[in-house]
């Protein structure tokens, strides 16, 4: 029996009645929430692989001091040195270029976000004052979306896990030289060169890597709604 103290709420009207600008806020809300979760999943493999990776280096280190303490830095010492840091600095690399990949990846997730709030805004373009990230898919657009509304330069996307990881690589490279010019009888002060400078190169090639892998997305991304030049 029904109350009488309440309201008959209306029955919902099907899809097609609403309009079609209902109908594409729905779909493009869907498609929004669809790459939001994308892009959560992504970020939780970055700090999982990441968080993987120095755990791994934690460990072997924790594992070679010990060795020290026990053996000193003998011959023994040298030969398991030599055998578990390049396994470390494999996982290392292959850590590095995974980063790499899902950098690009979030960076087409959020190039497609900023599409949506583009069609959000054909829709009602009286959004646009409450929207502090971009709604365009041009490059700067991407800067400020990543900003959370401020211009921000290119300099940001050297401060994310790829680039922690590689740092931690070269070092780890610097480290297997110098355990190499020691078992092959090098003085003190070659070692100390050899390990410096082998740091460094790999150091370059990382960063190189990263910057050619940029500017080709750059090169080949071809923006569907610029930003206008009056803008």
């Amino acid at each position: 029996m029904k109350n009488p103290a309440t309201p008959p709420f209306p029955e919902p009207r099907p899809v097609a009645d609403r309009g079609p600008d209902a109908l594409n806020a729905q779909i493009l809300g869907v498609e929004h929430w669809s790459l939001l979760a994308a892009r959560g999943a992504l970020w939780q493999e970055i700090f999982s692989r990441t968080g993987t990776f120095l755990a791994i280096v934690s460990a072997s280190v924790v594992a070679l001091s010990l060795m020290v303490q026990a053996t000193g830095f003998g011959q023994n010492f040298r030969v398991i040195a030599s055998l578990v840091l390049p396994l470390v600095l494999l996982v290392g690399l292959s850590t590095y270029t995974r980063l790499l990949e899902a950098d690009l990846e979030d960076l087409w997730l959020v190039i497609g976000m900023n599409r949506l709030r583009h069609a959000y805004l054909d829709l009602l373009p009286g959004l646009e004052p409450y929207f502090v990230t971009g709604y365009h898919d041009d490059w700067a657009s991407l800067l400020q979306t990543y900003g959370f509304g401020r211009r921000i330069g290119v300099l940001h996307l050297f401060g994310g896990s790829a680039v922690i990881v590689g740092v931690v690589n070269s070092m780890i490279s610097g480290v297997i030289a110098v355990v190499i010019a020691t078992i092959c009888g090098a003085a003190d002060w070659l070692q100390i060169v050899t390990g410096v400078m082998v740091a460094v190169f790999v150091a370059f090639i990382l960063i190189s890597t990263f910057v050619k892998r940029l500017r080709r997305f750059r090169r080949e991304f071809v923006p569907r709604f610029p930003k206008p030049a009056a803008d």
